[in-house]
C-alpha cells in the first residue's frame, strides 16, 4: 500500500494489478479533497482482470475504458462533493 495524497475526505482505490493505475488519476489526485490509494489487492476477486475499475469512498466505479471510467469516477468525486457541502 502507498500512501495517498490530499485530506482524504473522498477516496479512491486502485488495484496494482488493474489497467487503472495511479499515473491514470493524477488529474483527479490534484484535488485537495481527494486521496488516491494503491493496494496491491483491492479483494474484488477478478474485477481488475475485467475491466478498469476503482473504489471511490467504498463505491466500485467501473467501464469498459480507462477514459470512459475516470470520467464516472470524476462524475462520483463531484457528487460526493456536492453531499458534503
Amino acid at each position: 500500500m502507498n500512501e495517498g495524497l490530499g485530506l482524504g475526505l473522498i477516496t479512491v482505490e486502485v488495484c496494482d494489478y488493474g489497467s487503472l493505475t495511479v499515473q491514470h488519476l493524477e488529474k483527479i489526485a490534484r484535488h485537495p479533497e481527494v486521496a488516491v490509494m494503491n493496494y496491491d489487492c483491492l479483494n474484488v476477486c477478478g474485477m481488475c482482470s475485467l475491466k478498469p475499475f476503482a473504489i471511490v469512498n467504498g463505491h466500485r466505479i467501473f467501464a469498459n475504458t480507462i477514459d470512459a471510467c475516470l470520467e464516472k469516477i470524476e462524475k462520483k468525486i463531484n457528487e460526493e462533493l456536492d453531499m458534503l457541502q
